[in-house]
């Protein structure tokens, strides 16, 4: 059995349209499956950001705000990831946490609604955990009540009391893909906005931001973007809010004339109004240059290997692993799934310490749950066909 998957990985492997594309990461023999947690190191990125350092901040000093382009940053990188998720130009700013911008997109919205008689927030039960965090502090500061919904019952939840849903697109723990056009529609028939995280979607799959008519999302860019540890987040504020969108943290890079520094705040017109204070430049430059892998590359061909990769790997992992060890918790249905599988396990922290000692990397979501994410650009078959086969051996 092995050696007939084995020389399955090497004829899908052979027919890779992206596997060109694996060249373009500093990769070791690891088969690493974390990519859902960080990204790998684009090859090109180190040389980049030492000239960000070394001429940049080195040499030109405070010049580079201009003479590099430091100042426009923000919306620059944000244009350069709105592909990625389906939106045109002038919607995407970059800059600040996921959580910093969770908090402006949930606290804009509600203030876009406007409507006492619309007093819940809604928050996806599963969720990340800083949104949940994000969201309850928010709805405690606009005087609204926090409603924990899984996504599976939320068109019941909804009524003429919701003004914001937040909703994780892809499900961290189990990689359940949840129907952004659906919800979406579901949110806005009742006269809510809603509002969408992105980090376990955006570069794994297609997402259709201004297709579907989502009003607010946000996203990291350190996982599928291969931006770096802690590289800048980014807030999209579809464009027929932003004249209205009031940002709860109205800082001096979103003014409309940030230098004239004066003491009453009017917002900048555009993406720009989501900014804060003084942009992260070195992160921020070091996303720019690694964003460059995707030139050429079209999210539907990643979408399709993601499914063909974890398709491959739950076979692979039914063929080796005995019957009973493991559970797979990620859904079978291809419009249900993201870009990981998740396995729950008996003994999963020592069988995640086992399988990194071995050179398959993938990450534990405690108590029970074997997670690994699989990343086009840079995972292949045959390393799926290994990782499976190092899991048996484990197990």
């Amino acid at each position: 059995m092995s050696e007939s998957l084995a020389r399955k990985a090497a004829a899908l492997d052979a027919a890779d349209e992206l596997a060109g594309a694996r060249k373009l990461f500093t990769l070791d023999d690891t088969v690493y499956l974390d990519g859902n947690s960080l990204g790998a190191l684009p090859a090109h990125v180190p040389e980049r950001v030492a000239d960000v350092v070394n001429r940049q901040w080195g040499q030109l000093r405070i010049r580079s705000w201009t003479e590099g382009d430091w100042w426009t940053a923000p919306e620059r990188i944000g244009d350069r990831i709105a592909p990625l998720v389906g939106a045109a130009t002038g919607q995407i700013v970059v800059g600040d946490s996921t959580s910093v911008n969770v908090f402006k997109a949930v606290v804009g919205a509600v203030r876009l609604v406007d409507d006492p008689a619309r007093t819940d927030i809604l928050v996806d039960a599963t969720t990340f955990p800083t949104d949940g965090y994000i969201a309850s502090s928010a709805a405690r500061m606009t005087g609204h009540r926090i409603v924990p919904v899984d996504p599976s019952d939320l068109a019941s939840a909804l009524g003429p009391a919701t003004a914001v849903v937040l909703l994780n697109h892809v499900d961290y723990r189990s990689g359940r893909l949840h129907d952004l056009p659906g919800l979406t529609a579901a949110i806005q028939d009742t006269g809510a906005l809603a509002v969408w995280d992105l980090c376990h979607s955006a570069g794994a799959l297609p997402v259709g931001l201004d297709a579907h008519g989502v009003d607010l999302a946000v996203g990291c860019t350190y996982k599928y973007l291969n931006g770096g540890p802690g590289s800048p987040a980014y807030l999209y504020v579809a464009e027929r809010h932003q004249a209205s969108f009031d940002s709860p943290l109205p800082g001096w890079t979103s003014h409309a004339d940030p230098f004239a520094m004066t003491p009453g705040y009017e917002a900048a017109a555009g993406s720009t109004r989501g900014r804060v204070g003084t942009p992260d430049i070195l992160s921020m430059l070091a996303l720019e240059a690694a964003l460059d892998v995707w030139d050429g590359i079209a999210i539907e061909a990643v979408r399709a290997k993601s499914l063909a990769l974890t398709d491959f790997f739950l076979e692979c992992v039914e063929a080796y692993v005995p019957a009973g060890r493991v559970t797979s918790l990620t859904p079978a249905d291809h419009a249900a799934r993201g870009s990981q599988v998740a396995l729950r396990c008996g003994d999963a922290p020592r069988v995640m310490e086992e399988l990194i000692a071995r050179g398959v990397v993938g990450d534990l979501r405690r108590p029970d749950v074997l997670r690994f994410g699989f990343t086009p650009l840079y995972v292949g078959f045959a390393d799926t066909e290994r990782a499976a086969r190092v899991l048996a051996d484990v197990l």
